[in-house]
């Protein structure tokens, strides 16, 4: 008898853990400062919760590729990931950050770098992931 009364409580518990996890929808994202990115995601990795991508996720947004574990991560086939070279603004333009294109390729998983770089690599020219390639590298929301 105890020992179902136990086995109920642990169920009780795990349930309302589960329960506890939200699930952030990433839509139309394009980006923005690295720092500000970096912080957002090291807050929701510690969270637990889910991320869709449901729609565009750019520059820095796609950073959360190699913070937020895989296992936590699904796409819809509205998800496109945009990538392009990270850049600081300048008095006569924006100019290339080798800092800032550090950070993202250090935040990318290895499956992401490679697909980065047999595409152009991380240039002012932004290349997109998409369709079966991205679904080949991350799972589709069910």
């Amino acid at each position: 008898m105890k020992a179902r009364a136990v086995m109920a409580t642990m169920l009780l518990l795990i349930m309302s853990m589960a329960s506890a996890f939200a699930t952030v929808r990433i839509q139309d994202d394009s980006g923005g400062r690295i720092g500000e990115y970096l912080a957002r995601y090291q807050a929701l990795r510690v969270s637990g919760d889910q991320v869709v991508i449901d729609g565009t996720c750019a520059s820095a947004c796609t950073m959360l590729l190699g913070t937020i574990p895989r296992n936590r991560i699904c796409v819809t086939p509205r998800a496109v990931l945009a990538f392009h070279s990270a850049w600081d603004p300048t008095s006569g333009g924006n100019v290339a950050s080798g800092a800032g294109n550090h950070i993202l390729w250090s935040n990318y998983p290895s499956n992401v770098r490679k697909w980065i770089s047999r595409n152009g690599g991380l240039r002012s020219r932004i290349i997109y992931l998409r369709g079966p390639a991205l679904y080949a590298m991350f799972p589709i929301c069910h």
